[in-house]
């Protein structure tokens, strides 16, 4: 494994992190294993969260080589890339540390998650990756942090798959528990649902400095 690609894969592991730890990708995968049908739901939006994440990394991949070049040493604008993430992913996670007490209550929307069919969770999971501005601002991040890591195909596509298992586990693992153990799982996802509506506003809070400052470190030692 060459340093490049040994470098890339390690810096793409927080950036998943940041999507895979938010409740936001969580607590929707725990909610769709609460309706009617819950194993071909929850494996619908399992695949339409995947399926999400995976476009929207390669659509910003592909806009990384119209800029700069699949291939070719890493450009100057790439570093100032990662401060302005790391910047960015601070700023974020200090702006939730205070607003943490208005994020105690779950959304409104996230109370529908439980009636949906399985074309429906597959349809909402995919628009979620979109319409959630942090997972589309991470999935950019990821995207061009690839495009620009001076990887040739199709090492940059291994690394986008790589992202996209890092920053979807956490949705594809309990729904594959749950579509092979059923409903012995359910005291186990609602203490965890439970908990997560808890502690999700610290959680996301820290989380998100301790991850920024990781990428901003790495930013201003490639300058």
């Amino acid at each position: 494994m060459s340093g490049s690609w040994g470098s890339i894969l390690t810096e793409l592991i927080p950036l998943g992190l940041v999507v895979a730890l938010s409740p936001l990708s969580i607590i929707p995968a725990v909610l769709v294993l609460s309706t009617p049908r819950p194993r071909p739901t929850g494996l619908a939006f399992a695949a339409g969260w995947l399926f999400g994440l995976a476009v929207l990394t390669a659509v910003f991949l592909t806009l990384s080589n119209l800029v700069g070049g699949i291939g070719e040493k890493p450009p100057s604008w790439a570093s100032w890339l990662r401060v302005v993430v790391g910047v960015a992913l601070i700023v974020l996670g200090a702006y939730r540390w205070a607003n943490r007490k208005r994020s105690e209550h779950m959304p409104g929307w996230m109370t529908r998650m439980s009636t949906l069919t399985p074309a429906k969770a597959a349809a909402t999971a995919a628009a979620l990756t979109v319409l959630n501005p942090k997972v589309l601002f991470i999935c950019a991040a990821a995207g061009l942090a690839i495009g620009s890591s001076g990887l040739s195909y199709p090492s940059v596509w291994l690394a986008g798959i790589w992202y996209v298992a890092v920053a979807g586990f956490t949705v594809a693992l309990p729904i594959l528990a749950y579509a092979v153990s059923g409903a012995r799982l359910d005291p186990a996802l609602a203490r965890l649902r439970e908990w997560m509506e808890r502690q999700h506003a610290v959680l996301v809070a820290v989380i998100l400095v301790v991850i920024g400052v990781l990428v901003l470190y790495k930013g201003i030692h490639a300058l």
